[in-house]
């Protein structure tokens, strides 16, 4: 048989193994499971999804930028527990006169104020004096009369009336406890008014002159001012401390005129009325 009937046949046999050997390679191969991709995790978000996905979960008003956020103010309304607007206040006051070198004065009255606003208020005040003879001496008065033998110009309050414009500028309040507020204000008042004054004559040693006792008993215009502070416990009660001056000119013995400038120390209780509306 010739030769190249061989060489044309060995492709085919090339062919027939390689169609062979594929199933081969097939088997050979592990078999790979088909959930393979089904256990991976997926990725996991960046940051900025995130903040993303908060911001679009949260409230309309978190999600405002920071700068309007800052700017917005909430502001609250308190209503005043105490007012003193078109209500009368009626007080009853006691006290003395601080600067009198000789004698002891003391002061009992009372006054009656309306208040026009919670600023500005009105007020009429009397106050009387009783005279106690020769218990009102201090020691160095008795001590200059009665050794020394000189006679010092003594005249003596006896009630005064007055009217004054009172002007409350400052207002605050205290917390007390648990949910007790007390409130006060800072006053100052300024008027005018008429005193009555009686002049010592036992210690004049003039009892029987008749010139001194033409002017022992005296009326004066009088320049008052001063101010203090009303501590209010409730809506009807307080109580306040004040100073007030009580300025006048008098006659000494007939003859001579003199000009007083006594300081009051003052503390009262005050009623206010009608009730609040």
């Amino acid at each position: 048989m010739p030769r190249h009937v061989s060489m044309h046949t060995s492709p085919l046999f090339a062919a027939l193994g390689l169609l062979l050997a594929t199933p081969a390679l097939g088997q050979g191969a592990p078999d790979l499971p088909d959930d393979i991709f089904e256990d991976l995790e997926p990725p996991e978000e960046s940051v900025a999804q995130e903040r993303q996905a908060l911001m679009t979960d949260a409230p309309e008003e978190e999600q405002l930028p920071e700068g309007p956020r800052k700017r917005r103010v909430i502001q609250t309304l308190q209503r005043k527990n105490f007012m003193k607007i078109g209500r009368y206040e009626g007080n009853f006051h006691g006290g003395f006169v601080t600067n009198d070198p000789f004698i002891n004065r003391y002061l009992f009255g009372g006054g009656l104020a309306y208040h026009v606003t919670e600023i500005f208020g009105v007020e009429l005040q009397g106050t009387y004096s009783p005279d106690f003879g020769t218990a009102d001496w201090k020691q160095i008065t008795e001590q200059i009369i009665n050794e020394n033998e000189v006679t010092p110009d003594i005249s003596k309050i006896e009630f005064y009336v007055n009217g004054n414009f009172q002007f409350s500028p400052i207002y605050g309040k205290v917390a007390v406890g648990s949910g007790r507020i007390i409130n006060f204000d800072i006053f100052g008042v300024f008027g005018t008014g008429v005193v009555n004054t009686r002049d010592d004559l036992e210690a004049l040693q003039k009892e029987d002159d008749p010139v001194a006792q033409a002017t022992a008993s005296q009326f004066h215009p009088t320049l008052n001012f001063g101010g203090g502070i009303r501590v209010i416990f409730s809506e009807t009660f307080a109580v306040r401390t004040e100073g007030r001056g009580l300025s006048y000119i008098e006659v000494i013995e007939g003859t001579t005129l003199e000009m007083k400038n006594n300081f009051t120390l003052l503390a009262s209780a005050s009623i206010f009325f009608p009730g609040m509306k």
